[in-house]
């Protein structure tokens, strides 16, 4: 598809930010200008939707760069300027502007009208609310703090044979057959985590006590309970977390258990080592799908193609334009994401490929977040397109899935075929504990602000005991265990944006299930719902998409056991 940036109607077309007063007199025309006409309120609605769209893809660029060379200090201080000079700058207009689109008469008379403008108005309604002047600088120097975090964790680097891997690459061995391979690089990967330990604990301690001073400031006891609030959970509550929580530990729990304990048997194991938790039981090699990657981008376009050509349309268009940088490299930021550019309409696509099978499910993933912007970019307002989590988190995992039938392109082998597919609900089933587990670990960390670094250990332990399966034999690396929190992204970048990932992943199953019953509809039925974007309630769009927003017990034993039966039938072929 062919795709360029539309022409602007407000702002000029050769903008460049690189002051707070290149930009200064769009914020001071939206706020002085009269609104007389509900014709005059939409054109204002729009006008203020462009500068967003132009504003929010200006940062994401600057991140975008930031994160593929960490390096340089020239990137650094270009993304640096952005959130420490132009955004502390914005966020006194954004309130004068939410203030003015809430007292206009035309607002209510629109929300009657279209729960598009009702659904992003209520948004708007919650940040007048939360809005405080003296928080301004506190955002900012959160958001510059907890950048520290993708350097500290880029600069974590291991020596192996003469080469130096990234964590991403080391990691990669931990799949090797021979034992002693496996041991020395997780001793080593270990013994670097050692060397960070008490500087990410201070970098955490920091953010704590920031981000509780900017809930008080709010007018909450908390900072959990402000982030329930600034995030949005309009369509749940706490309690509905801590179901989440205990359903997760009666009915995912086991079944994770009882998978381990037959990994545990091939092993020919009483215990796991730590080193152990990812090889295979049966002595085979990693899967090992592409080798660069051209390969990986080029087999997951033709894979798109045979679920949906749009899908595969989606990508090459990214590849034509650029918005692609997959290979893990020196002095890269860890991890990968999907970067939504809002002016243009094009995301773009970030991550560590190093040929494993996760890097597979990964590109698979991000790709799901990339259709998902393209299906929505047509819409007419940016803050239509402002997904929340539980949203956009069902678009790559449910991509994750309906993939799968399709990854004969990487393995032609049935073999192998079948291998990717257990290792894929396997990990389905143990990523949910685990994002539990950090859920819950973060709802005790901002209750109990001041707590030490000692209780906040004890704490991880507390609940590592309550998610394992206590499989594994963690004498003398439990340091390692205790500090394994420390290696979660959001904990640090994103706080509470985790359990999103747990009731999207039951939505992705149950999207699955569905197209094992008719891929034509369920394919329909997820293009319709990505389609909306944020323009429908979270309930309302999965309902589109043919499945139900639900994370009550009864829910999950029943995906739980749909999981089981998909496995043995797996288990039946080898």
């Amino acid at each position: 598809m062919k795709i360029s940036k539309p022409i602007r109607q407000f702002i000029d077309q050769d903008l460049i930010i690189d002051s707070w007063e290149s930009i200064e007199q769009y914020f001071e025309n939206l706020t002085s200008r009269k609104l007389e006409t509900e014709s005059d309120f939409k054109l204002w609605l729009s006008d203020q939707s462009e500068l967003d769209a132009i504003l929010e893809e200006n940062a994401a660029w600057r991140y975008i760069k930031m994160t593929i060379n960490t390096k340089s200090k020239a990137l650094s201080d270009d993304y640096t300027f952005f959130i420490s000079e132009i955004q502390p700058k914005i966020a006194p207009y954004e309130d004068l502007l939410n203030r003015k689109l809430n007292d206009s008469p035309f607002s209510n008379a629109l929300s009657k009208e279209d729960d598009s403008y009702k659904i992003m108005f209520r948004q708007v309604k919650k940040a007048i609310e939360l809005y405080k002047e003296e928080n301004v600088s506190i955002i900012s120097e959160v958001a510059e703090e907890a950048q520290k975090f993708g350097a500290l964790s880029a600069k974590q680097s291991i020596d192996y044979k003469g080469e130096t891997l990234t964590m991403q690459k080391a990691s990669v061995l931990l799949k090797e057959t021979d034992e002693e391979v496996r041991k020395l690089v997780f001793n080593k990967i270990a013994n670097r985590r050692r060397d960070d330990i008490e500087a990410f604990d201070d970098l955490f301690n920091s953010l704590l006590k920031k981000r509780h001073q900017i809930a008080l400031n709010a007018g909450f006891d908390n900072f959990r309970d402000y982030k329930m609030v600034a995030m949005g959970r309009f369509d749940y509550s706490v309690q509905d977390c801590f179901n989440f929580h205990s359903s997760v530990k009666s009915e995912i729990v086991p079944l994770v258990k009882k998978i381990q304990q037959a990994r545990l048997n091939k092993l020919g194991k009483d215990k796991f080592m730590p080193w152990d938790s990812d090889v295979d039981p049966e002595g085979k090699a990693p899967l090992k799908p592409f080798t660069d990657g051209k390969e990986l981008l080029q087999g997951t376009i033709d894979m798109f193609n045979e679920i949906d050509p749009y899908f595969g349309d989606c990508l090459s268009t990214m590849n034509e334009m650029n918005h692609l940088d997959l290979e893990s490299k020196d002095g890269k930021s860890p991890g990968g994401y999907n970067y939504p550019l809002y002016e243009i309409g094009v995301p773009f696509i970030f991550m560590n490929a190093v040929g494993s099978h996760r890097d597979l499910v990964t590109m698979v993933h991000e790709g799901g977040h990339a259709v998902h912007s393209f299906l929505s970019r047509e819409l007419e307002l940016t803050g239509f397109k402002s997904l929340p989590s539980e949203v956009a988190e069902l678009a790559s995992m449910s991509m994750e899935l309906l993939s799968m039938e399709k990854w004969k392109r990487f393995y032609p082998d049935p073999t192998n075929l079948n291998r990717a597919k257990k290792e894929q609900l396997e990990t389905t089933l143990k990523l949910l504990p685990w994002i539990s587990q950090v859920d819950e670990f973060q709802h005790w960390l901002y209750v109990n602000f001041d707590h030490t670094n000692e209780e906040r250990t004890a704490k991880w332990v507390e609940l590592s005991s309550e998610y394992g399966t206590g499989l594994t034999n963690w004498e003398n690396n439990e340091d390692i265990l205790a500090t394994s929190w420390q290696r979660q992204l959001h904990i640090f970048e994103v706080p509470f944006y985790y359990i999103e990932y747990g009731i999207s992943q039951l939505g992705a199953l149950s999207v699955w299930k569905n197209s094992l019953n008719n891929k034509e509809l369920a394919i329909s039925q997820y293009k319709k719902a990505l389609s909306l974007a944020y323009t429908k309630s979270i309930p309302e769009i999965y309902h589109t998409a043919g499945i139900e927003f639900n994370f009550k017990k009864e829910y999950i034993a029943e995906l739980a056991n749909f999981v089981g039966e998909q496995l043995e039938e797996l288990y039946s072929k080898d």
